[in-house]
C-alpha cells in the first residue's frame, strides 16, 4: 500500500468518525428539544433501542420517550468520552453520556433526576450514510437531587423544547 493509499483510508476513517460524532450530537438535541422528526434521522428504519425501560423498535422509543419527556420541565443530555471503532460498513461506538432532567417532584418541588451512563451503539453504514443499528444504553449510575434554589436572569434567551428553540434558527 503506497504512502497516498494510506493517507487517503485514515482521512477516510477520520471523516466515517466525524459523521458518527455528528450523529451523536443530533440524538441529543433531539431528545433535549422533542424533536421527533431530528431523532428518526439518527436511526435505521429497523434500529432497535434497549434504554432499559424501553426495548424495542427505535421508532418505537421515540414515541416513547418524547411521551415520557413530556413531564420533565427540561432535560440536557451530553456526551462525553467517545470510543468509535469501524470495521468496514460496520462500526461500533461507546460514548458516555451524563443527562439532567428537570421536573416537578411529588411534593410539587423541582427536582433533578442525574443519569450517567453509556451508549453502546452499532453503528451501520448504508447507501453511504451513518446512522445508529442497535443502541444498548448501560447503566452506570444515578440520583435525584432537589432544587433548593434556581435562578433565571431575563436577558438571557431561554431554551424551548420544540423547534422553536433558538439552535434552529439560522
Amino acid at each position: 500500500m503506497s504512502s497516498d493509499e494510506k493517507t487517503q483510508r485514515a482521512i477516510q476513517m477520520l471523516l466515517d468518525k466525524q459523521e458518527i460524532h455528528e450523529v451523536l450530537m443530533r440524538y441529543c438535541r433531539g431528545i433535549d428539544r422533542c424533536d421527533a422528526e431530528l431523532l428518526h434521522s439518527v436511526y435505521h428504519p429497523d434500529a432497535t433501542d434497549d434504554h432499559g425501560l424501553f426495548k424495542g423498535q427505535a421508532a418505537d422509543f421515540i414515541s416513547w420517550a418524547l411521551k415520557s419527556l413530556g413531564r420533565d420541565e427540561s432535560t440536557s443530555h451530553y456526551i462525553a468520552n467517545e470510543l468509535i471503532e469501524i470495521e468496514g460498513e460496520v462500526a461500533h461506538c461507546e460514548s458516555y453520556f451524563f443527562a439532567v432532567h428537570r421536573r416537578q417532584a411529588k411534593d410539587g418541588t423541582k427536582e433533578d433526576l442525574i443519569f450517567e451512563g453509556r451508549y453502546a451503539d452499532r453503528f451501520e453504514r448504508r447507501a453511504g450514510v451513518w446512522k445508529i443499528a442497535d443502541r444498548q444504553v448501560v447503566f452506570d449510575r444515578s440520583r435525584i437531587d432537589k432544587v433548593e434554589r434556581a435562578f433565571t436572569i431575563e436577558q438571557y434567551v431561554c431554551g424551548k423544547r420544540s423547534r422553536e428553540d433558538p439552535a434552529y434558527r439560522r
